[in-house]
């Protein structure tokens, strides 16, 4: 089984490849570029709910931390939300300019994020939670977003 750290950093990856590939398309058609928006936009939407309703959780119940690192990484989830949901809407009215001034700004959000997330709090996370390392894995795994 993987560690939280090793599964939540391929998940990063993965929602990277589909930025990625959401800008190459765009790049060539903004309307290419919808499908592959969607898709990001929920494996990110994944994500985030992976942290939010069981990483975080589970995290916070063991440490008693709930205003430390879990509640900035909420409000960056917030922030990346809205502009992933803002790059789909340019997409949708057809504003290039708009979706790749959105993609520049959330680019650099994610990266910061992602950097936060990964050298910081998912070792902390793995360090507090390693006897229920594979469970919380698992649980992550089967979670379906709502």
């Amino acid at each position: 089984m993987s560690s939280i750290k090793e599964f939540l950093t391929a998940d990063h990856s993965r929602c990277d490849e589909l930025f990625a590939v959401m800008e190459d398309k765009a790049m060539v058609s903004l309307g290419d570029a919808k499908a592959a928006c969607e898709e990001f936009k929920d494996a990110t939407e994944r994500h985030f709910q992976m942290e939010e309703r069981v990483m975080f959780k589970e995290f916070e119940e063991k440490t008693g931390m709930t205003e430390g690192p879990t509640s900035m990484m909420r409000h960056e989830h917030t922030q990346m939300r809205n502009l992933t949901k803002q790059m789909c809407e340019a997409i949708d009215d057809n504003n290039s300019d708009r979706f790749f001034g959105l993609t520049e700004t959330l680019m650099i959000l994610l990266q910061q994020h992602n950097m936060k997330e990964e050298q910081m709090l998912y070792p902390l996370a793995q360090q507090h939670l390693n006897a229920e390392s594979d469970e919380v894995v698992e649980m992550m795994q089967s979670m379906t977003v709502q």
